[in-house]
């Protein structure tokens, strides 16, 4: 059995935006910037279908620029609720329209609590919401090409997500979707550097696990490619990670993109002509075979052994 998993690999397509020092006149303009990055999304997705794509992941916080790069509370309103507001709406019903599931990671606000999260929200093919991931990890800090402050816009993951029976994961941190003929895991961006991760999600049963990122920097780039790889090989699993590529106003940093999908064996090969699409077959009953290395790593571990 195979899947055609389709990842993007764009920026906000906006290039009026205000000034760094204007940021408030963004106030009156946030549903449009909202609106042009979903548009731009959704026109991939229709092209990401019409090759046969299955599953389309959509990039970090992909219905806006990415505004932590900078403190500001304009970009606080841009919060919404996961399974109604508007972002969501517009791909759950062009999702149904099409027949194909989508992972669309958004700024999400808690209606109930009215806090704020980095969320994934994973839809199926027939434009149902089977549950959210928060990122878990949110990263503050600076490397030599500039500064992030996820922390000023959301908090790490409270595990009090509502799923539905997709879920076949007993981590409420890590859920686990079954969809689309695969068991699917998600991991944004900073949440993939920490070894436990991968291994929650591979111990719950995913078989794939999408990576949507927006990442920049010398060593964010030279890992980038080999920390996927070895969490593929580790766990006999497929990693797909999704960056931003090129810049956005008014910030004008440079995302280096390298979209792409690993498994156990190796990279696999990206079938699309759009640059801003990375399309590839998985195929899944690969992953349950020996490993050809003559490597069994889950029958050999030794737990009792490790420190942490």
């Amino acid at each position: 059995m195979s899947l055609r998993l389709a990842l993007t690999q764009t920026v906000c397509p906006l290039e009026d935006l205000p000034a760094l020092d204007r940021l408030d006149h963004a106030a009156s303009r946030l549903g449009e910037i909202r609106d042009a990055c979903v548009e731009h999304h959704l026109d991939l997705l229709r092209r990401a279908k019409g090759r046969g794509a299955q599953l389309v992941c959509f990039g970090e916080l992909f219905n806006a620029p990415y505004f932590a790069l900078t403190q500001h509370p304009v970009w606080l309103d841009m919060a919404e609720d996961a399974h109604h507001g508007p972002t969501v709406s517009a791909v759950r019903k062009v999702a149904a329209e099409l027949g194909v599931a989508v992972v669309a990671p958004i700024y999400e606000r808690d209606p109930s609590s009215g806090r704020r999260f980095n969320t994934a929200v994973v839809i199926d093919a027939k434009g149902a919401v089977l549950g959210t991931y928060r990122k878990v990890h949110v990263p503050q800090g600076k490397n030599e090409q500039g500064v992030f402050d996820e922390r000023y816009y959301y908090d790490g993951s409270d595990g009090l997500m509502v799923q539905t029976a997709a879920n076949v994961s007993d981590n409420r941190f890590f859920p686990v979707f079954q969809l689309a003929g695969v068991r699917l895991g998600v991991a944004i961006c900073y949440d993939r550097h920490f070894e436990g991760v991968m291994r929650s999600l591979a111990h719950n049963g995913a078989q794939v696990v999408v990576s949507p990122a927006v990442t920049f920097g010398e060593k964010s780039q030279r890992m980038w490619r080999q920390e996927f790889a070895v969490d593929a090989c580790r766990h006999r699993i497929v990693v797909a990670g999704s960056n931003r590529k090129g810049k956005e106003a008014p910030w004008n940093q440079e995302y280096f993109g390298e979209s792409h999908v690993v498994g156990p064996e190796g990279p696999l090969q990206d079938l699309s002509e759009d640059p801003r699409l990375v399309i590839v077959d998985v195929v899944l009953d690969a992953l349950t075979r020996s490993d050809p290395a003559g490597w069994n790593l889950a029958r050999d571990a030794r737990p009792e052994a490790y420190s942490a």
